[in-house]
């Protein structure tokens, strides 16, 4: 992991998104907005930011709106160019660099997420690549978070796990880290436990939705059995990965969003609200209403 720059990233999108139901019957749960701009787009910035020039989207065999969303649209482009509209063409145009491309990948079943990061293996090949989680919006006025981690992966040559402090009874939602802290940001990860009740969580320290790993965890990801469910653990991969080589837990700078549930969707809309100049006045003097 000799550079800092990230060339591929995967995205799992093949999820059904029931908790946003009945929206995503017919709208992928990664193209809900918040303002103008679906969720996949902010992932899909930070993976860029990152270096990234290779997408790999996870999906499945029904969900073509991500594949739609950054295709051209030649009729909007062209009625645009016509009408003089040249601020929304660019709009248009411009949710994708020229120089990356995307790939799309189907995971034939809902296995679970070290599943549908096996799945991307034969375009990834052996070398270090991101996973974002795209309902997991994260915000920072510098660099985004996953071009943090790659920095830190390629100092430390190391695999990083972006981390953040959950209240103790949310353990059982996360995969949590027993972690020694090397700066005051970063941390040796000695533990990982998939889910842990509050009573046996090794700490609070919570994985959220951000990975630089090595090629090698594919190898890892084939050997490992399914858990409850029937599905593949990312993290119990990672916990094998762990008696190879180093991985650190990174708390990264900026404010996680969570957009896998309707609150954290509102939150994250209210915050890019106050952050768009034409409207954050509206908006704040609105909210001071309720």
């Amino acid at each position: 992991m000799s550079s800092s720059r990230l060339r591929k990233v995967v995205f799992p999108v093949a999820g059904l998104g029931t908790r946003f139901l009945p929206a995503t019957k017919v709208v992928a749960k990664e193209m809900l907005p918040v303002l103008d701009r679906p969720l996949i787009q902010y992932a899909v910035d930070e993976a860029v930011d990152a270096g990234a020039d290779t997408l790999i989207f996870v999906t499945n065999r029904y969900k073509h709106a991500i594949a739609d969303y950054f295709d051209k649209a030649y009729e909007l482009e062209a009625k645009l160019a016509q009408s003089g509209k040249d601020e929304l063409l660019a709009l248009v145009q411009g949710t994708l660099p020229r120089n990356v491309r995307c790939v799309f990948v189907t995971q034939p079943e809902a296995l679970g997420l070290g599943h549908a990061v096996l799945c991307a293996r034969p375009v990834v090949g052996d070398e270090p690549f991101g996973v974002v989680l795209a309902d997991d919006l994260i915000w920072n006025r510098g660099a985004g978070a996953l071009r943090q981690m790659a920095e830190v992966a390629a100092r430390e040559d190391a695999g990083v796990l972006a981390v953040e402090e959950v209240p103790r009874e949310q353990t059982h939602k996360y995969g949590i880290v027993d972690a020694e802290p090397l700066s005051e940001r970063a941390a040796r990860v000695r533990l990982v436990v998939e889910k842990p009740k509050p009573e046996v969580a090794p700490s609070n320290l919570a994985i959220v939705g951000r990975y630089v790993l090595p090629g090698r965890i594919f190898e890892l990801l084939e050997r490992t059995r399914p858990g409850a469910g029937g599905e593949i653990q990312l993290t119990d991969a990672i916990e094998a990965l762990l008696q190879e080589r180093p991985v650190l837990a990174y708390r990264f700078e900026g404010r996680r969003f969570d957009c896998g549930n309707k609150l954290g969707l509102v939150q994250a809309t209210l915050h890019m609200a106050l952050e768009d100049p034409q409207i954050a006045a509206a908006t704040r003097a609105f909210v001071d209403t309720l």
